[in-house]
């Protein structure tokens, strides 16, 4: 029995008792509801994709599952903003697609993870702001600066509904997937035990090295890898 079809039973009773759960209409409280999963063959391996209802921001959040992750603990779960020009592009400015494709691999290596894919387009900024950060950049400023002159803080997210997915999915603890403290910071704020951390560097490219470089020095990521990466990098020049 392969692992697309362990979850599936479980994944029926959630979903039977997410929609027995009323979302108030005032939207005084968080509420979010899992309403469908899938089986979902990958290049990157085998995964079912869950789709879940939310009353706070309209956006269709999504979850890519690998195996059974139902009432486990130190679960590797991957929170992963949207990117379009990265995710679907291919864009050399982010190291989002990397990042993205990384953790697919790696999780269907494992035993059982998730990936939340989480509609945060531009660190939650939204896609047109982003795009207005970029042309900023494109003048010299760094992406906090730009997000600042926008009037944004440098990361606008918030984990709240990442958190109430992870609950749904009736997950004990997790182990994240991260360079950024933030995410576990926020996570944990939210009720969600954290075991542990895997960390993600991806290696620079000469477009995103300085956009690297800032996530660090100003945002606090974990990228003690970084000067080593740039330093190999330019040798290969």
């Amino acid at each position: 029995m392969t692992a697309t079809h362990i979850l599936k039973p479980r994944i029926k009773e959630l979903i039977e008792m997410s929609e027995d759960h009323h979302c108030p209409p005032d939207k005084s409280q968080h509420c979010v509801k899992l309403t469908a999963i899938g089986n979902l063959p990958t290049r990157f391996g085998s995964y079912q994709v869950a789709a879940f209802y939310n009353n706070q921001d309209d956006k269709e959040h999504a979850a890519f599952i690998h195996g059974d992750v139902c009432n486990k603990e130190d679960v590797p779960v991957r929170l992963h903003s949207e990117c379009l020009t990265g995710d679907t592009i291919g864009s050399l400015r982010c190291d989002c697609r990397d990042q993205l494709e990384e953790s697919l691999k790696m999780i269907a290596k494992m035993e059982f993870g998730l990936i939340l894919y989480l509609r945060q387009e531009g660190r939650g900024i939204g896609f047109n702001n982003k795009i207005k950060a970029y042309q900023l950049q494109d003048e010299g400023y760094d992406t906090v600066e730009a997000n600042k002159m926008l009037g944004f803080a440098d990361d606008e997210r918030d984990y709240d509904i990442a958190a109430h997915m992870i609950k749904l999915l009736t997950i004990k603890s997790v182990k994240l997937i991260t360079n950024n403290e933030k995410k576990i910071k926020d996570l944990k704020r939210h009720g969600i035990k954290i075991t542990g951390r895997i960390p993600l560097e991806i290696p620079p490219n000469k477009f995103n090295k300085f956009y690297l470089e800032t996530k660090r020095d100003k945002s606090g990521h974990l990228l003690a890898k970084l000067d080593e990466q740039i330093d190999g990098a330019v040798k290969k020049l």
